[in-house]
């Protein structure tokens, strides 16, 4: 795969500052594809510098041409959208069409959307005797995971750009040459020098120098919660705000009246999509004890048919981890039905799609999150006992509700504690907000509520 050797600062691809370099593995067979530098706080210093230099001409840029550089840059990821799927393949394991369907087509969606929001939003407002400006909030620095690389780079660098800001985006490690390839399309499509920056590294190092920074005013990150409270704490010593979108376990809520089988089936696949590295997946699937063992055995014999069809997780780590958690749930009691800790192949970091029954809600499994393509499946006696259950964890990033009237869906889903429930298998929306309750983090990403994280408010009184 390609890669580039240097930092894309101010416009250009730069040196690094040192000689370390990251490779890039692939998760199937284990094989080193690329390798990129491995940012300092010196390589981060200079890209945010330039970010500071580019800020104030690309705040006064007028929203319609700042639109025009999004909707171009959204013609190039179109353009480029086979070399995306194949980037993302090649570095995360993911199955190339799930790569076409959703790791390439869902960020021009959103490249799409913002390119619109930024003709059209309305950056001030009268408000009786005063006047109400919305303006950037300045210097952007983004902290993107691997799990759905380019989307979680487009949700935040498009509505940072909308919003008149600049950019200083610092990837996850496992899968920097899709940042790298989004930096060349920036590039194509006009963004003027500095507006964008792209920084390779380590967490610990680069992400870490980014959050800290002085001249940073926001840090947008997606990750684990551990992660996200130390950069919390950071921004918090320095008054700087923060936008976190951060860990999951989602409850799949299926009331009697629902369509049982279909509840079930798009439950499982929601869980097995991406391997499990969903952070909004539905892991918890919660069913009436009169319908419990036939939902059980609707989604062994479902869990089965992905054995072939999931792709590995990211890495020797994360198989670890998840592979882990699956021995904890047999230690703890769980009834295991499909998969188990078990490799199913000799190469690779593959996990087998593993389902347990007989989970109460006070196990490891149904707590933590395990971030592979492990089911939980939960028993309740009643609607109330439901929703303790569903409730009941540190997280509210997603979930589901399935019902035979919607109405008496959506019933139930305004008492989840959570930031976004699918109603009967709701379509993912690009313009509904993301984000979530508790744990789960602070603010919201996609839409005009993800563009008003980027801004800031400024009255002037008549």
């Amino acid at each position: 795969m390609k890669a580039h050797d240097g930092h894309y600062i101010d416009g250009a691809w730069r040196p690094a500052a040192g000689q370390d370099g990251i490779d890039v593995v692939n998760p199937v067979d284990e094989q080193v594809i690329g390798q990129v530098p491995a940012g300092t706080a010196e390589d981060v210093d200079a890209a945010v510098r330039a970010a500071r230099a580019a800020f104030p001409a690309w705040a006064a840029t007028p929203p319609a041409e700042r639109a025009a550089r999004l909707s171009a840059l959204r013609d190039v990821l179109v353009a480029r959208k086979d070399e995306i799927a194949e980037t993302v393949t090649a570095e995360l394991g993911s199955p190339l069409k799930f790569s076409e369907n959703v790791h390439a087509a869902v960020p021009i969606a959103v490249a799409g959307s913002y390119a619109e929001l930024a003709a059209t939003y309305a950056f001030e407002e009268k408000a009786g005797n005063s006047t109400v400006y919305l303006e950037p909030v300045g210097v952007v620095g983004a902290i993107t995971p691997w799990n759905y690389p380019l989307h979680q780079i487009v949700a935040k660098v498009a509505p940072a750009l909308a919003a008149g800001c600049t950019v200083v985006l610092k990837p996850a490690e496992d899968t920097p040459l899709v940042a790298q390839l989004f930096a060349e399309a920036v590039h194509e499509a006009g963004v003027p020098a500095g507006v964008f920056n792209l920084v390779t590294g380590l967490g610990p190092v680069a992400g870490q120098a980014l959050a800290e920074h002085p001249g940073v005013d926001l840090v947008s990150f997606t990750g684990s919660t551990a992660v996200g409270r130390r950069i919390g704490a950071a921004a918090g010593a320095a008054v700087k705000r923060v936008a976190l979108e951060l860990g999951g376990k989602s409850a799949n809520v299926i009331l009697p009246s629902a369509d049982l089988a279909k509840a079930v089936n798009v439950g499982v696949a929601n869980v097995m999509s991406n391997s499990g590295q969903t952070c909004s997946a539905w892991t918890r699937m919660l069913v009436h004890g009169d319908q419990y063992e036939e939902a059980v055995e609707l989604a062994a014999t479902a869990a089965a048919k992905y054995g072939e069809r999931i792709g590995p997780v990211v890495n020797a780590k994360q198989q670890a981890r998840v592979r882990s958690y699956i021995e904890k749930g047999v230690a703890e009691g769980a009834r295991l039905v499909a998969g188990g800790p078990e490799s199913p192949r000799e190469q690779g970091y593959f996990v087998s799609p593993t389902v347990f029954a007989d989970v109460t809600p006070e196990m490891t499994i149904a707590q933590e999150e395990i971030f592979g393509p492990v089911l939980s499946i939960l028993r309740y006696e009643d609607e109330e006992d439901a929703l303790r259950i569903a409730n009941g964890t540190v997280y509210g990033l997603a979930g589901a509700v399935w019902a035979g009237e919607e109405a008496e869906a959506v019933a139930f889903a305004r008492r989840m504690d959570t930031g976004q429930v699918d109603i009967n298998g709701g379509r993912f929306n690009p313009l509904a907000p993301f984000g979530g309750y508790k744990q789960s983090g602070v603010g919201r990403e996609l839409g005009t509520h993800g563009l008003a994280e980027y801004l800031q408010t400024k009255s002037l009184q008549f």
